[in-house]
């Protein structure tokens, strides 16, 4: 027997969005202010266990057709890698860089590496959680 639960599904929607809204701004705000990759990533993996929670797994995964194991392995390689190219350029581990830019929309702009390190973080932290959350309902 399947439950109507079409109120749940259409109030889910517009949560989604909300959380995927306040985790891209948590993302982004966590250089200057409390935030950053790795809560980032948990506000958006949650986001998106609220939708395996609420639609059947198939369904969901016909929607974002991801294999979110490679998400986190990209996720560590990120990490990694500015790790690695902090070295390759002859600063120490992890060191960062930044610089700033004049983008012609967005004007003179603050860029830095920590940037792909947080991004890492946020992809293996999405890719970690949901995997998880993913190999535990398939064993009930």
């Amino acid at each position: 027997m399947k439950i109507n639960d079409v109120i749940l599904q259409t109030v889910t929607k517009l949560v989604v969005f909300i959380i995927l809204t306040f985790g891209v701004e948590l993302f982004f705000s966590g250089h200057n202010d409390p935030g950053g990759g790795f809560i980032g990533g948990l506000v958006l993996s949650s986001a998106l266990v609220l939708l395996f929670l609420v639609h059947d797994i198939e369904t969901v995964e016909k929607g974002i057709p991801v294999d979110f194991k490679k998400v986190a392995a990209v996720g560590v390689l990120f990490v990694v890698g500015t790790g690695v190219g902090a070295v390759l350029f002859g600063a120490s581990f992890l060191s960062q860089a930044f610089g700033h830019f004049e983008l012609p929309v967005f004007g003179s702009t603050e860029l830095a590496t920590v940037v792909l390190f947080e991004a890492g973080v946020a992809m293996a932290v999405v890719g970690t959680v949901v995997t998880i959350m993913l190999s535990i309902s398939e064993d009930v």
